[in-house]
């Protein structure tokens, strides 16, 4: 099934994206990137912190002059010559722009505009061509149910077309009734993104981090010590607040249920489930420092890419 033919000021709908809809994407308009600041979502409680600008690279060393920073002061070659030296790093001309996007199960779900894949599939687009239009290498990892894909970064057209193809094709591929696939499929796509990953890379991972197990503290911490590191989390408003009282027939493709959505106590617990994950997504950030970020279903991007 192909998304619908996209407008470019509005979200993306439907349950499923096509690579017409993502390549169109390149025309839409970009909000400049924040450099300094803080951002939030529509919803209190989301920050980002300030981006550290393009990374850089040793160039030389040579004769220490008053005014250098006595922290890149180099001791050995100082030692060596008996007077202070210093290194000299350049800026680096471009900066390596990795994509995560969750395309599993649990991502197959919504209840209001477009379900969660489809809006991390949309950021996922419009974040690589930004990165395009600003001269930096894009590539990434798609992680479906039961596959993982991954693209060296490139600077191209061609390369960022067969990387949105696979997220097309994998998100069409999601479809009623299959499993979620257990934390050890999630635990192994993120050691691969690690391996893609090697220093100074501006990684987006894109998921509703659910299950949000030990596999996400320890890939955030890793990949946070040489990288900048965004989490972004999808949701929908329907995961954090029942609909109005009623009751109501759910399906997962092979059993039905009904629930009563208006008892008080089913309520409460559905909300606290909800905090409690909210929560935990947080802690997970602060404790990597790693900026969190929150996009509901039912969101336009737009607010979303000035932060990011």
């Amino acid at each position: 099934m192909q998304g619908s033919q996209p407008v470019l000021n509005q979200p993306l709908r439907g349950a499923h994206v096509g690579l017409a809809d993502l390549l169109a994407l390149r025309y839409a308009p970009l909000p400049a990137e924040r450099v300094s600041g803080t951002a939030q979502s529509a919803r209190g409680g989301t920050r980002l912190s300030r981006h550290r600008g393009r990374g850089i690279d040793f160039s030389e060393v040579r004769a220490y002059a008053p005014g250098d920073d006595v922290r890149t002061i180099d001791w050995k070659v100082t030692a060596r010559k008996g007077r202070p030296h210093t290194k000299v790093f350049r800026e680096e001309r471009e900066r390596q722009t990795l994509l995560f996007v969750d395309q599993t199960q649990s991502m197959f779900f919504g209840s209001r505009v477009r379900l969660k894949s489809v809006a991390a599939a949309e950021l996922a687009a419009r974040l690589a061509w930004r990165a395009i239009a600003e001269q930096d290498r894009v590539g990434g990892l798609v992680v479906g149910n039961d596959t993982v894909v991954a693209h060296e970064p490139y600077r191209h057209m061609k390369p960022l077309a067969r990387l949105l193809g696979d997220l097309a094709r994998i998100n069409g591929a999601l479809a009623r009734g299959r499993p979620v696939p257990g934390p050890a499929h999630m635990a192994q796509a993120l050691l691969r993104l690690g391996r893609l990953a090697r220093r100074n890379h501006r990684i987006y991972l894109i998921s509703d981090f659910q299950p949000l197990a030990g596999h996400w503290r320890d890939a955030l911490s890793a990949l946070a010590r040489q990288n900048e590191v965004v989490a972004i989390r999808i949701c929908d408003p329907i995961e954090a607040e029942l609909p109005p009282a009623d009751v109501y027939t759910i399906t997962d493709g092979a059993d039905r249920w009904q629930f009563d959505a208006g008892e008080p106590r089913l309520r409460a617990d559905y909300r606290a489930r909800a905090a409690d994950h909210a929560g935990a997504f947080t802690a997970l950030c602060r404790d990597a420092g790693v900026p969190a970020w929150v996009l509901r279903t039912d969101q336009s991007l737009d607010a979303a890419l000035t932060g990011l």
